[in-house]
């Protein structure tokens, strides 16, 4: 299992590709025998199990000449690969993974090896598992956002001049007025967007049992802001189970309280950006063709909002 054959590449990732890239999308999965062949004899790498998908890349567990494990990620260049690059530098492996290798013209990546078993989900009492990630987080939003990535005031300009198209498409007139009120909360935020370095999709299974460190972040998709962006991946981690106990505002609002907290947020400030957040989610589904907010996002902000 020294190469990769076409039939290894998991059909999501397939999937994932045409769907989303199209053309450009398809072509890139059928170079990725070669693409890999390439990699693995540029950094001298031995294949050390199946091929994963990740989000949006070819993972493959690999052997560098020392016998040190490692991973081998492939994935199309764009602008979020550019930015995990970047991010990955800068966290240096500071509660991060450690980028080992990069390739910068095709994005490929060379990473230390995790526990892939075990993550954070794995720990049942919620107020641990969430308090492991917001110490986690406050060590990532610590560092100041390096030049190159994108900034949460660009995004928020972006996503309120598509606001008045995306209350058109939704049907139900409850969800057309939480969706203005959710605009109406950035845009008294979006001139103070915020400089920190954003993780921007850190949840629960986005954290990896290691030896290193106990835990360690994963994935990240680096944006420059405020650290309020940043909470909704956590608040939304394992939401069935949320859901199942019966509970949800409550349980929202301690997962809230524990991460600002530790973060050291400003309590009206981080739920603003927490709706800048529900909002960007929900443009983002609107834009592929739903008519409905998502129950969770619905679910949260009242949570965040009625105490």
């Amino acid at each position: 299992m020294s190469t990769l054959e076409a039939g290894e590449v998991p059909h999501r990732l397939v999937l994932s590709y045409a769907t989303g890239f199209g053309e450009e999308g398809i072509a890139w999965i059928a170079g990725l025998p070669a693409l890999a062949a390439g990699m693995l004899e540029r950094w001298d790498l031995k294949r050390d199990g199946a091929a994963r998908a990740g989000e949006a890349s070819l993972v493959l567990p690999v052997l560098r000449s020392d016998g040190t494990p490692a991973v081998l990620r492939l994935q199309m260049p764009r602008q979020e690969t550019t930015a995990a690059l970047i991010g990955l530098r800068a966290w240096n492996g500071k509660g991060m993974v450690r980028l080992l290798d990069h390739d910068p013209m095709g994005s490929s990546m060379l990473t230390e090896r995790l526990n892939g078993a075990r993550t954070l989900a794995s720990i049942n009492d919620d107020d641990v598992a969430m308090s492991i990630l917001a110490e986690l987080h406050a060590r990532l939003v610590a560092f100041p956002a390096p030049r190159g990535l994108r900034s949460l005031g660009d995004i928020a300009s972006e996503m309120l001049d598509q606001v008045p198209q995306a209350i058109r498409r939704l049907a139900d007139p409850a969800d057309r007025q939480l969706l203005h009120s959710w605009a109406s909360a950035v845009a008294e935020l979006a001139g103070e967007p915020g400089d920190r370095m954003l993780h921007w999709d850190l949840h629960y299974d986005n954290v990896l049992a290691a030896q290193r460190e106990p835990w360690i972040a994963i994935d990240p998709e680096p944006l420059a802001g405020d650290p309020g962006f940043d909470l909704w991946p956590a608040l939304d981690s394992r939401w069935d189970d949320v859901v199942a106990k019966g509970d949800t505002p409550r349980i929202v609002r301690r997962r809230f309280d524990l991460l600002i907290d530790v973060l050291g947020l400003d309590r009206a400030r981080a739920t603003g950006w927490t709706l800048g957040r529900l909002l960007q989610n929900s443009l983002w589904d609107v834009d592929d063709g739903k008519t409905r907010l998502t129950p969770s996002s619905v679910a949260i902000a009242d949570s965040l909002l009625t105490r």
